[in-house]
């Protein structure tokens, strides 16, 4: 490969990474800016949730059948039609002028991040086929994908603060079709299998409906009423049976819109599950941290933002500069599991944070570890994720391991969420404030333990990843 074919593969790279950042940072940035939403639309306590669950539940919903897509008619197509769907529906969230057209526009807008970022990593793994340098663009990916959460906070205070709420939305116009014009020119062009190889469309039909009920169900009734009520219970049991009815479809069909093979590699198996679980403890951490800092140590929406700067900085430095060595000389599994036991002593660390806290002693050693832990935990984990990928599964497991963060986030949110508000109470101080984030933290870290050992017990540790650094032989390969 000429040094010209490889630049271009790089800057396509990062084309695909801008595209990611933009979907991932507009999951967080609303967050600093609901106040300012509610205060001009007029939303009551209960529905401004809306605005945040519209998305989750049309970008959760929708992840698995994007990623088949892309398979299934190309890649690069179904990309560049999320992104169009995406700049759109946020020019629609910019311009809104009631609460019901802003959430019906971020609904549309979960739509087209779901496109869009369900086939990223499967493009990046079919572009760079040689492990080492799958291995580097994969720790690319990861920081932004990871640390995007921690940009939104501090990019929705500086924009909510120095503009208004509405240019969090019209931000993503200019990315997003500066994006769609670069990914056109540098992106090859793929021509997918062809939709009679997975036209599945009963299968289709199930696992979304099934993926959006269990995401409304985890982010409305079971936060709201508990995981008890009775509510709860009947749409929990109703997603659970649509989405048994899209396993016994997938087992029978003969083109399943997600060949069960996938999970026959206990790589691919167990990463999801590690994801699902630190994923929850993470997402829900970085909510309630940024309550904690607002609501107990007095921050605006600017110094919460970089509050959290210094995970980015972090998780940035080892995502994209060592995680690739690191992988290489240790294994993916060996990177991994260092990764997750400083993300859980992370956790075990804030919840010790007092009424009476202050930042350099009880929130910046939090980040320290958080950065340190995410940098070398999710660039391994992808890689597992996507180890067992054919060129023809790519998007697919792509798609997976994208609705296993997302279904986790949601699950790790409302549940976090929930017990923090019910151990502070209905009229809580912040001597029960601080004790409802406390318990939060607390759960947080016993998620990421499981993972630890999910990890420890179903994950394989590749055996050429015990060959001397420099060797050049592949880590990355299925169990």
């Amino acid at each position: 490969m000429t040094a010209n074919e490889q630049g271009q593969r790089r800057l396509a790279l990062y084309v695909l990474c801008a595209g990611m950042l933009m979907i991932v940072l507009d999951a967080t940035v609303t967050n600093v800016a609901l106040p300012s939403i509610q205060d001009d639309l007029g939303f009551s306590s209960s529905s401004l949730a809306w605005v945040v669950n519209a998305y989750m539940i049309a970008f959760g919903g929708l992840l698995l059948l994007a990623g088949r897509l892309g398979d299934l008619i190309s890649r690069k197509r179904v990309f560049l039609a999320g992104l169009g769907v995406f700049v759109a529906a946020s020019l629609l969230c910019g311009a809104s002028q009631s609460q019901e057209m802003l959430v019906a526009a971020r609904f549309l807008q979960g739509a087209g991040g779901a496109l869009t970022s369900a086939v990223i990593l499967g493009m990046i793994v079919t572009m760079f086929p040689e492990p080492r340098e799958m291995a580097k663009a994969i720790g690319v990916y990861a920081f932004v994908a990871s640390a995007g959460g921690a940009v939104g906070l501090l990019a929705g205070g500086v924009l909510t603060q120095a503009i208004n709420w509405h240019w969090i939305f019209f931000i993503n116009v200019p990315i997003g079709i500066a994006t769609a014009i670069l990914a056109s020119r540098l992106i090859d062009h793929d021509k997918g299998i062809g939709l009679s190889r997975g036209a599945d469309l009963p299968g289709a039909a199930l696992v979304t409906s099934a993926l959006m009920l269990a995401v409304y169900t985890i982010v409305k009734p079971a936060a709201e009423n508990g995981w008890g009520d009775a509510g709860t219970l009947s749409l929990g049991a109703i997603a659970l049976a649509l989405l048994t009815a899209f396993v016994v479809r997938e087992a029978t069909a003969a083109n399943p819109l997600m060949p069960l093979r996938v999970f026959r590699s206990r790589n691919v198996t167990g990463a999801n599950l590690v994801q699902v679980l630190s994923v929850a403890g993470m997402f829900g951490t970085f909510f309630l941290g940024a309550l904690y800092v607002q609501r107990i140590l007095g921050y605006d929406a600017l110094e919460t933002g970089l509050a959290f700067l210094p995970v980015t900085l972090i998780m940035g430095t080892l995502s994209v500069r060592y995680s690739e060595p690191l992988i290489t000389r240790f294994g993916a599994r060996n990177t991994l599991l260092p990764g997750l036991v400083l993300i859980a002593a992370a956790l075990v660390l804030f919840a010790q944070a007092p009424v009476d806290g202050s930042y350099a002693t009880h929130v910046l050693p939090v980040m320290v570890l958080l950065g340190t832990g995410a940098g070398l935990c999710f660039p391994a984990l992808m890689g597992l994720a996507m180890s067992a990928a054919t060129p023809e599964d790519a998007g697919l497991t792509s798609g997976l391991i994208n609705t296993t963060a997302q279904v986790g986030g949601a699950l790790g949110l409302a549940v976090l969420a929930t017990l923090s508000s019910s151990r502070a109470g209905s009229h809580p101080t912040p001597a029960s404030l601080t004790g409802g984030y406390h318990l939060a933290f607390y759960v947080a870290a016993a998620l990421t333990v499981a993972a630890i050992g999910v990890a420890l017990t179903v994950l394989r540790q590749p055996k050429a990843a015990e060959a001397p650094h420099g060797a050049g032989e592949p880590v990355l390969t299925h169990a």
